[in-house]
């Protein structure tokens, strides 16, 4: 055999093709033809036999024929698209008046038929032409893949770089030690009462880990100062959310968090900052935040004074409902106080 002929048989012993015809000559002869061009050739004259077949093994192209029995060619393509979308299927007719309406074809992304003959010239150059597809969404597959780990990859040393400066902040600002874990867990359990989705709630999480993230900017003397801060210096630690936003701006695996980085200190009358946004204007999970932020502000120990006891806190969000907060996730979040405290205390004994 010349060489060149002998790399093609190769080549296409790396494909699986399956046949299935309930006339047991036609599989015969398929398969005489398709071995000797190198095709790792099964050929089935049960139709039912072949669904499972395609069911419990790896199959590149399938011959089909269309008029069987107990069912017809189409029946099984019907099938087989419940659980596999990417086989490609040539269907075989014994005449052209006999093939399925080109609706059908369409619909069960049926790749292509073919009229049977004694020779099968047609025939190959469908399924060379079929195999060079099939090679193609391989390689596309492939690609895929590399660059889909090649961005987890690059996610996780972004994450693991914020993780750090994370810890950064912690270390200069010994009240945000353990605030950032408790406000994502606040956040996680008002949005489990919420009925919030995984991704809203693996959102909240993220964004409750990152939201300071922003007060690697503040200066270490006004994050550390004991006594009351003067209006040039509350100013600094204000702009910490536009800071935040604006480390995290660069990764796309922290896009949507950065609402909620952002808008946390936005007050529900509008006064908050750094937007001034107002009611349903800020970001919803961000509005989440604000409630599990203060929150936990009112109950850790400050340097000038300590924590606020429970009855205090309950009538603070009572007071700010409609103004500082959004009144529906107060009214839920004051219901979670005073009848699922249990569920906070989990909290705070694990931070």
């Amino acid at each position: 055999m010349r060489k060149g002929l002998q790399n093609v048989v190769n080549e296409n012993n790396n494909y699986k093709i399956i046949a299935v015809d309930d006339e047991e000559g036609i599989v015969d002869s398929l398969s005489i033809f398709l071995k000797r061009s190198g095709y790792d050739f099964t050929g089935v004259t049960d139709p039912m036999e072949a669904i499972e077949k395609v069911k419990a093994e790896h199959y590149d192209l399938m011959l089909l024929d269309f008029i069987m029995t107990p069912i017809h060619g189409d029946q099984v393509v019907e099938e087989i698209r419940k659980f596999n979308k990417e086989l490609y299927i040539l269907l075989l007719t014994g005449h052209k008046d006999l093939a399925p309406p080109l609706e059908t074809i369409r619909r069960l992304d049926i790749q292509g038929y073919c009229e049977k003959s004694d020779k099968f010239d047609q025939l190959l150059l469908l399924i060379e032409s079929g195999i060079k597809s099939i090679a193609q969404m391989n390689e596309i597959k492939k690609i895929n893949e590399q660059l889909s780990e090649t961005n987890e990859k690059l996610e996780e040393a972004y994450l693991s770089t914020i993780q750090t400066l994370r810890y950064t902040v912690e270390a200069k600002d010994t009240y945000t030690r353990g605030h950032s874990d408790r406000v994502s867990q606040y956040s996680v359990l008002i949005g489990k009462h919420l009925g919030l989705s995984d991704k809203e709630l693996h959102d909240l999480e993220v964004g409750g880990l990152f939201h300071d993230i922003g007060k690697i900017g503040v200066p270490d003397a006004i994050l550390r100062k004991e006594s009351k801060l003067t209006d040039d210096e509350y100013s600094e630690i204000k702009n910490h959310p536009a800071i935040g936003a604006h480390i995290l701006s660069s990764a796309t695996i922290f896009q949507d968090i950065i609402p909620i980085v952002k808008h946390h200190h936005e007050k529900y009358d509008g006064t908050g900052y750094p937007g001034k946004l107002k009611g349903e204007d800020i970001p919803y999970l961000a509005r989440i935040a604000a409630i599990a932020d203060t929150f936990d502000a009112m109950t850790s120990k400050r340097s000038y004074r300590d924590s606020l006891p429970m009855d205090v806190v309950i009538s603070e969000f009572e007071r700010c409902k409609g103004t500082q907060f959004d009144p529906k996730l107060d009214d839920l979040f004051l219901d979670i106080l005073k009848n699922h405290y249990d569920e906070i205390e989990k909290i705070r004994e694990n931070y």
